[in-house]
């Protein structure tokens, strides 16, 4: 669940926005060490969600689990995993917020019902929520933590009075909420996930001997050994049980697929598969696509690390302009949170981020980066270049202009945050410092995610156009 006051949390990469979390289940066939198999899921997951991090594992003893504030490096110590055997686990690393940083809001969520104990573990924003959450309290149910993983687990709570099929009240569930998820639930003998119908957000199946993952991006599963089976289909059920994978459909009218396409613009690893799509060569294919829209008269291009290297190599390859470094990320500086005051902001790139004069004196650079949200660290970024003696400095961003908030999961500004949203692009430009700025067209941005050209996409922080209208549910309140 994403809270709209963690824009005054900035760190380092300020101007760019943030995922909720990634999620990493396994059903254990093969005695294997089931906590540090999603130790690894997890640290390949990392740029997912950076803040906080959990395991939940079921064994002869019930279900039980770690969680704790930082990096899965930070938050597990061998000690901590030596602790943690069973036959099925799940795992979560989120974004905390300025809001909801307590341990209780760190995942997976472990609760009791009816049926048992469960954990859950979710990705994503239903838009709803705080309706349904309302209605929950006035009929008696208390919560203690702010994510939508609390809300799912009421109502599997409160639907095990009538039926102790919990894959029935998961349908009745998925009928009622409302925005995106993928979500994976365990009980006692099942590892369950579940996707929303407009495939918003990505969840995937692997399988590693008689062993069963389902994981956000399929990275995870290759940093396991695992094999990638295939995507969980928007609107599906997938239940695990031992060795038998069984899917449950039509839970839900089917919707126009709207899968989120700042997975493959930003958020999603370059060496993940997401429906069919490889995201490396989206972001190659997003840099041509820039060339041909927006050329630029230069002697060099350059990537802003990390996100917009491999479009400037699509943009290289395009245009035939060298391509080369001028940025040099220090990968050491960690998650240092800063006051959000715009000089510190700026401060902090200068310790991200050096320039190599040597490369760039006297030319003419393309610059290429993946987003624009706020503008103020691609401000710094252009001065630094030419402080560093560059020519000219011509900027190009491989996504259209963020206008609008998201509602579904991503934490995106509101709106009166956003540069694009309040000025023009030659206002921008401006603003920036650059000697000339090209956004990507959302005609073409679409066309990106090779292999999936039949899929659609949601582009609604660009267009304003949602596969959810906000104003019929409760967004507002988000």
């Amino acid at each position: 669940m994403v809270d709209r006051a963690s824009a005054l949390q900035c760190c380092v990469d300020c101007d760019k926005p943030r995922e909720a979390c990634g999620v990493f289940g396994v059903v254990n066939n093969d005695d294997f060490d089931i906590a540090r198999m999603v130790y690894f899921g997890l640290y390949a997951l990392q740029h997912r969600g950076q803040e906080s991090c959990g395991i939940a594992v079921t064994n002869q003893n019930g279900i039980t689990g770690y969680r704790g504030m930082g990096l899965v490096s930070e938050v597990f110590s061998d000690r901590i995993l030596d602790q943690l055997g069973g036959s099925i686990a799940v795992g979560h690393c989120r974004y905390s917020t300025a809001g909801g940083n307590s341990v209780e809001d760190i995942q997976p969520l472990m609760a009791n019902y009816k049926g048992g104990r469960m954990a859950i573990a979710h990705n994503g924003n239903l838009v709803n929520a705080e309706k349904i959450r309302r209605t929950l309290e006035e009929s008696g149910a208390i919560f203690q933590t702010s994510t939508d993983s609390e809300v799912i687990a009421n109502l599997i709570s409160r639907y095990s009075i009538q039926t102790d099929d919990l894959e029935e009240i998961l349908v009745k569930i998925m009928q009622q909420v409302v925005g995106s998820y993928a979500v994976i639930i365990m009980t006692r003998k099942r590892l369950i996930g579940m996707r929303d119908p407009w495939g918003l957000r990505p969840l995937c199946i692997g399988k590693l001997d008689d062993s069963i993952i389902l994981a956000s991006e399929s990275c995870a599963l290759d940093s396991v050994g695992a094999d990638f089976i295939r995507d969980v289909e928007p609107g599906e059920i997938v239940v695990v049980q031992d060795k038998e994978i069984r899917s449950i459909k039509g839970a839900v009218s089917s919707k126009p697929r709207h899968f989120c396409i700042f997975e493959h613009i930003y958020f999603a690893r370059p060496d993940s598969f997401i429906d069919g799509a490889s995201v490396y060569k989206s972001r190659l294919e997003a840099g041509r696509m820039l060339a041909i829209e927006h050329p630029a008269d230069a002697d060099l291009v350059v990537g802003v690390p990390d996100s917009g290297l491999t479009a400037a190599i699509g943009f290289s390859r395009q245009s035939g302009i060298p391509y080369g470094e001028a940025l040099i990320k220090n990968r050491y500086v960690g998650r240092t949170f800063i006051e959000p005051q715009q000089k510190k902001r700026e401060q902090s790139i200068d310790i991200k981020l050096n320039v190599l004069k040597e490369e760039i004196e006297g030319k003419r650079i393309v610059m290429i980066d993946d987003s624009i949200v706020r503008g103020t660290t691609t401000r710094k970024l252009v001065q630094m270049l030419k402080n560093a003696g560059a020519k000219e400095v011509h900027m190009r961003i491989s996504s259209p202009p963020v206008k609008f908030p998201c509602y579904f999961g991503i934490d995106i500004s509101s709106k009166n945050q956003l540069i694009a949203a309040k000025k023009t692009i030659e206002e921008i430009r401006k603003n920036m410092g650059a000697d000339s700025l090209g956004f990507l067209s959302v005609d073409g941005l679409v066309k990106t995610p090779v292999g999936a050209l039949e899929r659609g996409f949601c582009t609604g922080c660009f267009t304003g156009k949602y596969p959810i209208n906000p104003t019929e549910e409760d967004c507002s309140d988000k």
